[in-house]
């Protein structure tokens, strides 16, 4: 059955928090490194843009009234930058990877960790 994209369930929570799990990925990732590092370290910028992809991903699974539950983030530029590093990988840009590195994303871990606080995952059967 297709799900409501108005009515937030239990998967709009789970992406929420695989958008927060990605996210503090990312600030470790960055933790004690450089911009430059991002240009010489091939495994650290395919991490980044890993973390990325998936925020944007599991954004774009959130309905409209999951949305609405965390209004501070901008939904439609984080689903945006998730399709410009899938179907335009060979422009990213590493400075503006860095800055969603270093930036935006840690400003946005606040707001879903908020959400995550206040809305619980359901409980999960034990079978």
């Amino acid at each position: 059955m297709p799900r409501d994209p108005m009515h937030s369930g239990p998967e709009d929570r789970e992406r929420i928090g695989h958008m927060l799990e990605a996210a503090r990925d990312v600030v470790a990732f960055v933790a004690m490194r450089r911009r430059e590092d991002v240009d010489t370290d091939a495994m650290l910028r395919r991490a980044l843009v890993n973390a990325l992809q998936v925020i944007g991903e599991a954004a774009a699974r959130v309905t409209d009234s999951g949305r609405q539950r965390v209004p501070s983030l901008p939904w439609g530029k984080i689903v945006a930058t998730r399709n410009v590093l899938v179907h335009v990988y060979w422009g990213v840009d590493h400075e503006q990877i860095w800055k969603m590195a270093t930036t935006r994303v840690p400003e946005m871990i606040a707001a879903l960790e908020a959400a995550c606080d206040t809305w619980p995952l359901p409980d999960t059967p034990t079978d």
